[in-house]
């Protein structure tokens, strides 16, 4: 497998994620930090399709890049590719408690998988997670957090 290019990578900050966290980020936002780390590539289109840097397990499945927050089965799969040892990066870097019982929903707690997958990703880089950098289009807290905000998929 070819190596992922982090230059062209969007940065990730300990901001950007608890942005990801308290949902005020579309989940497409979301979904294009996870897919151009695992080597989907954005056509002219706006379509995501998998690249040579994408891991077979990855492409195999998924040729297209996966809605992994409206989509169970990617959602799935992100939470099994988490080494065991990254599986508290969520509370040890972030000091992340989970969500309360009445902010439980898919989309939520997908949206705290992707934020541990990406956790993961970086200290498999080893690379350290900056308080500070570049931010997503702001959005307000979705009124109905089951639904997310205006554009993003329904959550199956």
């Amino acid at each position: 497998m070819l190596p992922i290019d982090v230059i062209d990578l969007w940065p990730l900050s300990r901001d950007l994620l608890v942005q990801i966290l308290e949902d005020r980020c579309s989940d497409r936002f979301v979904c294009e930090r996870i897919w151009e780390r695992l080597g989907y590539r954005e056509l002219s289109n706006g379509s995501w399709e998998a690249g040579t840097e994408t891991p077979a397990e990855w492409s195999e499945a998924f040729p297209v890049a996966p809605q992994l927050i409206a989509e169970r089965p990617p959602s799935v799969r992100l939470t099994r590719s988490i080494a065991r040892c990254h599986k508290q990066l969520l509370k040890q870097q972030l000091a992340f408690r989970g969500y309360r019982i009445d902010e439980l929903y898919p989309r939520r707690t997908r949206r705290a998988t992707a934020v541990n997958w990406l956790l993961a990703w970086q200290a498999e880089q080893r690379e350290p997670l900056p308080e500070h950098g570049p931010m997503a289009p702001e959005l307000p807290i979705p009124i109905d957090p089951a639904l997310g905000h205006p554009g993003d998929l329904p959550v199956a």
